[in-house]
């Protein structure tokens, strides 16, 4: 049963939603949204209450905020805006574009566009393009009643407070970060620092990639991590909720990259026709282009195909087998790159892993390779000729060459693509098996002419 069944009657009219909208999660109402065509949606956000819809624009969850943001009417949408953390609003104005982006812009007070713009000025993929600028902080001369008093005045105008952040009363440099719990364990009359760790505060630059954010707040299990200038001034603050909505955003951008898809900036069911054939043509031409190159190597090899017709019958069990051995060591490397696992000047030791292993794995399907051909003439279901154990032999040592061959390039190239300043998720399924193909052909034609040289060739 959906949610709209358990919630409201499906004939339900937007006014009955709008009105129902403060009786249930929030979530559940961008659920509900979700599933209604943009109209529908619209009409609902007009008629909630302000806070409401705020909170509603403020869920991750919620499908192409900024078309619904635009086509609310000009004067309640700013309303909205303000409701909504400076996050979230960063990522709304993203995608905004003109003239609807300078129009909510301008309408917005000299504080949040202030915030906005500070936000706006780093790239969504750094601690600064994901960080709030609504954090607490306090002078390093306040009590711990002080600071409790002061977080109950600041708290509404506050995204979260899950630590406060004290900072020198000249230079605002950040001298510690306090728990919410530390805080209100403390002696109201003693110093604010009394509570604090001794240790330094964990800070991050504002262009630091959101993986490294998302890596030092699982390393420290922190539920915020304050965004510093070269002053140690606290611009921001990146906290975990932030870090899940990146790490979702960076892991769905990785896997579409991975199937050989540019990455979609918008929901499958959501980006239109010509935007989805935008994306997958690029891809799927390049791959198109590669793949001509096996034709080209299986021209070279023509005569050779001509002589031994027989040899033909294992090209795609050779290709497959360099394709996905090389596939296997790329999504390994792809993610133990991303967790820090390794890092680039690990090449040569995941070189000296990788070549063991492919011999290993390729000599396991060479002695099955083996093995099917062998079983296969023995009980008379298809005779490979008199010179079948050559032919066996072939396609088992070249398994292993190729399979070798696979495993050290798929494992290399999100290597050499992070070295030159590209995304190792780019190093595609589709993309490493193309070039395994290729060179699993000349492999496998060259260790034909070896073994069956001054017999079927």
């Amino acid at each position: 049963m959906d949610i709209d069944t358990l919630l409201l009657p499906e004939n339900a009219t937007a006014e009955e939603i709008a009105a129902r909208s403060g009786d249930v999660h929030v979530a559940d109402i961008v659920e509900i949204l979700n599933a209604r065509p943009v109209d529908q949606r619209l009409a609902i956000l007009a008629r909630m209450p302000v806070e409401r819809a705020a909170a509603t624009f403020d869920q991750a969850g919620l499908d192409d905020p900024a078309r619904l943001i635009a086509g609310l009417p000009a004067d309640l949408a700013p309303k909205i805006l303000r409701g909504v953390s400076i996050d979230r609003s960063a990522e709304i104005f993203r995608a905004l574009r003109e003239p609807d982006r300078g129009r909510l812009l301008g309408a917005l007070d000299t504080d949040a566009k202030s915030g906005l713009d500070r936000v706006l000025a780093y790239s969504p993929h750094t601690a600064g393009g994901i960080m709030t600028t609504e954090f607490v902080s306090v002078p390093s001369t306040y009590t711990v009643g002080e600071t409790i008093e002061h977080i109950r005045r600041v708290e509404s105008t506050r995204e979260t407070v899950y630590a406060i952040y004290v900072q020198d009363p000249e230079t605002h440099a950040l001298v510690q970060s306090i728990s919410l719990r530390r805080l209100i364990t403390g002696d109201p009359a003693a110093p604010v620092l009394s509570v604090a760790y001794p240790r330094p505060p964990i800070t991050v630059a504002p262009d630091a990639d959101r993986e490294d954010v998302g890596r030092l707040i699982s390393k420290y299990d922190l539920l915020a991590m304050p965004v510093v200038d070269a002053g140690r001034r606290v611009i921001g603050i990146v906290t975990v909720d932030d870090v899940i909505d990146a790490m979702v955003a960076e892991t769905t951008e990785d896997v579409q990259k991975f199937g050989g898809v540019e990455a979609l900036n918008a929901p499958y069911m959501t980006i239109g026709f010509g935007q989805m054939i935008y994306k997958r043509a690029g891809w799927l031409c390049a791959l198109f282009l590669s793949e001509m190159l096996t034709a080209s190597a299986m021209q070279h090899f023509e005569d050779e195909l001509e002589k031994a017709v027989v040899l033909t019958l294992f090209i795609p069990l050779i290709m497959s087998s360099g394709g996905n051995s090389g596939s296997q060591a790329t999504s390994l490397l792809i993610r133990a790159i991303a967790l820090g696992e390794v890092r680039l000047r690990d090449w040569w030791r995941v070189a000296l892993r990788e070549i063991p292993t492919g011999l290993t794995l390729g000599a396991i399907l060479g002695v099955i390779g083996f093995a099917r051909i062998s079983l296969w003439q023995k009980l008379g279901i298809y005779d490979y000729g008199e010179h079948w154990p050559l032919i066996a032999l072939t396609v088992g040592a070249a398994l292993v060459g190729i399979v070798t061959f696979g495993s050290l390039s798929g494992s290399m190239l999100p290597f050499a693509l992070k070295k030159l300043g590209f995304d190792p998720a780019s190093a595609s399924a589709p993309f490493v098996a193309t070039l395994v193909d290729v060179t699993g052909l000349v492999i496998y034609f060259t260790v034909a002419l070896a073994i069956l040289h001054g017999t079927l060739l």
